[in-house]
């Protein structure tokens, strides 16, 4: 290896220019009410402010989600957006999506708290981001982030928005269950 390419590959190793589309992580932090941060990013097309628009985008739903208050849920998604819960309701656009959440919020999640881990985020084009978090509903403190999400993310009229979210409860035993007898299913990552 060229002396100009072992200092690239070391400058990338130590995490600085990285190559456009290169997945990269982003350090772990966990703010006082925010969402945690264990990312690996496709940057390919991400602008740094993109990056940190999509983050505050999942920080507004959380905060939206612990206040109770499904209007501002509601208006963080598209008016065309689909939210598939993890027991399988299938809610369309922002103001159904909110109406929903506001009932839930009332009544069976009063008082809950949302807690959010970003695992994967990938930017398509300028305007489409794909975000991959774990996470989980509770009152108290979280024991475990058993649930998984998967976000559309798009930018109408210069602001981030969800498009889509589909959420789906992990199951830990069927999972190892799987990897144990099929050992070619376990992901690569993760």
């Amino acid at each position: 290896m060229g002396e100009g390419r072992a200092r690239a590959a070391a400058r990338r190793r130590r995490g600085g220019d990285h190559p456009a589309g290169s997945r990269r992580p982003v350090h772990s932090h966990r703010a006082d009410r925010g969402v945690e941060h264990t990312t690996a990013i496709s940057a390919g097309t991400a602008a740094p402010a993109d990056l940190v628009a999509v983050h505050a985008l999942l920080e507004q739903s959380q905060d939206a989600w612990n206040r109770g208050d499904g209007t501002a849920y509601g208006e963080l998604f598209t008016d065309d957006a689909t939210d598939v819960t993890y027991v399988g309701t299938v809610y369309r656009g922002g103001p159904e999506i909110g109406r929903a959440h506001q009932a839930l919020f009332d009544s069976f999640l009063k008082g809950s708290r949302l807690a959010i881990e970003i695992v994967d985020i990938r930017f398509f084009g300028a305007d489409t981001a794909v975000v991959v978090t774990r996470g989980d509903v509770h009152k108290g403190k979280p024991k475990k982030l058993g649930k998984l999400a998967t976000y559309t993310l798009v930018r109408e009229s210069g602001r981030w928005r969800i498009a889509a979210v589909q959420k789906t409860q992990r199951k830990g035993l069927m999972e190892a269950i799987s990897f144990r007898f099929q050992p070619a299913t376990k992901p690569a990552a993760g």
